[in-house]
């Protein structure tokens, strides 16, 4: 039987209360909370935490602001004109979150109009005291059918990534192994399942111990730590990034070496 250690939320802080500005880079190594399915107090001795950009930062941690930037949220509006239609003129969705729809990053026209809606979102980010931004679904292109390219991807992250850098903000690479060696002007990574699908050496000869690993299985989380828990971060989520008072909710770190 799989063994985790498993840590439970502490009261270390107010989820609501705003964060210092200006902590730096991801902290190589350190305790992350992935806190995408909603805020809460983080457990002692974590040191920083990724959440929604709906969400305040962590006082005093170093606190990433995750953003849906190449597909759209569920319930989301975006012009119509900016989601990615097939042949048919039918959305392109992606087949593994019904309701979030691909945008389409074809043109340079269409990827500034899509800055145009992101970008505040950033500067949002960075108001509220956030250190550092998250832009989700870089690999939209590999659930386009096609339609969208991995030059698309990448031309289009150059353009997030120097309006969150005029923010203030250290940005991640999410996933997308293959444009880890395309020098986008990213800051740190985060990798999901990356030692499920053995991409995690792509993230690490780019970005060395600034690499946030989240694992969705034990097998995966068990290995990581045995590999990378000393030089990288990792955590062990649950697939919906659940609450604590949520059923299905699973958290756990490394044990230290």
């Amino acid at each position: 039987m799989a063994v985790l250690l498993v840590v439970l939320p502490g009261c270390a802080a107010d989820p609501a209360a705003p964060a210092g500005p200006g902590l730096g880079p991801l902290p190589a190594g350190a305790v992350v909370d992935y806190q995408l399915g909603g805020a809460y107090p983080p457990a002692d001795g974590v040191a920083g935490v990724v959440r929604d950009r709906t969400d305040s930062p962590a006082a005093d941690l170093w606190s990433a602001c995750y953003v849906n930037a190449f597909q759209t949220q569920p319930g989301a509006r975006w012009p119509e004109d900016l989601l990615l239609h097939d042949a048919s003129g039918a959305r392109v969705e992606d087949p593994d979150w019904p309701g979030e729809f691909l945008l389409d990053v074809s043109t340079a026209e269409r990827r500034e109009a899509v800055l145009a809606v992101v970008g505040p979102w950033f500067d949002g980010c960075a108001d509220a005291g956030f250190d550092a931004v998250e832009p989700d679904n870089l690999d939209s292109w590999t659930r386009s059918e096609g339609l969208l390219t991995a030059d698309d991807a990448a031309a289009t992250a150059r353009l997030l990534v120097a309006r969150a850098h005029d923010a203030g903000l250290d940005v991640a690479q999410k996933n997308a192994p293959e444009l880890t060696g395309e020098d986008l002007g990213f800051d740190y990574a985060v990798a999901e399942d990356c030692q499920l699908f053995e991409e995690c050496t792509a993230y690490t000869d780019a970005y060395g111990g600034a690499v946030l690993e989240v694992e969705y299985t034990d097998e995966g989380f068990e290995e990581a730590c045995r590999l990378r828990g000393s030089t990288v971060s990792v955590v062990r989520r649950d697939l919906g990034v659940a609450r604590p008072d949520d059923p299905g909710y699973v958290a756990a770190w490394c044990p230290e070496r």
